[in-house]
């Protein structure tokens, strides 16, 4: 059993976050830099802790925490998005926006809406890091959670909270319902 730290305080969500008709730009060379410089951006104004992470191709998950009293965190994913789209604009070929994208000032980067999740207890933020660290494997896309490069399950090895062959030596039983993609 993973050993994870726990959230203390404040308030914490897990976030499921798709591309814009599945494209998978997220993890290219020239993305990843945008989204973190995005993302630090953001922490600077409106800070957040971020517990868990994992960014495949076409959609990422992630854990955060707000600060107490803040459940904003619809406008730093607002922010996210926009500095991301406005940076990979000058290297993508992407589909242009229809009528209704246009409408609403949206570039053809993001699915229009995000799903987010309060976790509730200390049961719920575990099942969500499994999730969210045993995806890769999940999509096909590695046969370890420790073998895809774009996830902070690195981080939870380091910190030895799980062991280096965590999801490897049987699949990792995550209940029904937990994250969305």
């Amino acid at each position: 059993m993973a050993d994870y730290l726990r959230a203390r305080h404040g308030n914490t969500f897990f976030f499921t976050v798709v591309t814009y008709g599945r494209q998978p730009i997220l993890c290219l060379d020239q993305s990843r830099p945008l989204l973190r410089q995005a993302i630090h951006h953001v922490r600077q104004s409106h800070p957040f802790l971020i517990h868990a992470w994992v960014l495949l191709p076409d959609h990422m998950h992630c854990i955060w925490q707000l600060p107490d009293g803040d459940t904003d965190y619809s406008k730093r994913w607002g922010i996210i998005k926009s500095r991301f789209s406005k940076g990979v604009q000058s290297f993508l070929n992407l589909a242009p926006a229809n009528n209704s994208r246009r409408k609403h000032r949206e570039l053809t980067v993001w699915q229009r809406r995000f799903w987010e999740h309060m976790i509730r207890d200390e049961g719920d933020y575990t099942n969500h890091c499994h999730y969210i660290h045993y995806n890769p494997v999940k999509h096909g896309l590695v046969t370890s959670p420790g073998a895809w490069p774009y996830s902070t399950i690195h981080r939870f090895m380091e910190a030895k909270m799980v062991p280096p062959d965590w999801g490897m030596a049987r699949g990792i039983n995550i209940p029904d319902g937990i994250g969305r993609e």
